[in-house]
């Protein structure tokens, strides 16, 4: 990956806050061609430095008015690679990660209601093998939402 430099985190700065701005804005505001700003743009998604991009749908206006995060104990850590593909049949389920501490994973996912929670802990989650323990936490409020910031020096 080649260095990212002051222009390439400005773009970022800008694209990160409105991923539908126009090039053309985008470079005007950084003092460059709009032809710059879309050479940077494909660099940085070829390079992977920009991992995706689309919209953002409150979870509730579909009706998942429950957000939860789940604390997941697995028989052994090793069957990490033989549970998440189980998990990724639950659309509800958005996050995953392999974590350290006291649990092996930590899933983050939005239920319509409470049954709805309970069937997808007590009828899904924790019927796939290897699942040892699991601890619910539901999220009261959201209280921060915002990329990591790109000027860190």
């Amino acid at each position: 990956m080649e260095k990212i430099d002051v222009l390439d985190k400005k773009i970022l700065e800008i694209v990160m806050k409105n991923a539908r701005i126009p090039s053309k804005d985008v470079a005007q505001v950084c003092g460059v061609s709009r032809a710059a700003v879309h050479q940077r743009l494909g660099r940085l998604i070829e390079e992977k430095v920009i991992i995706g991009s689309g919209y953002q749908v409150d979870p509730k206006t579909l009706g998942y008015t429950t957000c939860t995060f789940i604390g997941m104990k697995l028989e052994k850590g090793s069957l990490y690679s033989q549970v998440v593909p189980e998990l990724e049949k639950i659309p509800e389920v958005v996050e995953c990660h392999f974590t350290t501490g006291p649990y092996t994973m930590m899933i983050k996912l939005y239920a319509r209601d409470n049954e709805h929670l309970m069937d997808l802990v007590n009828g899904k989650i924790q019927h796939i093998p290897g699942v040892a323990a699991t601890e619910t936490l539901i999220s009261l409020q959201q209280s921060i939402l915002r990329p990591i910031p790109v000027n860190f020096d």
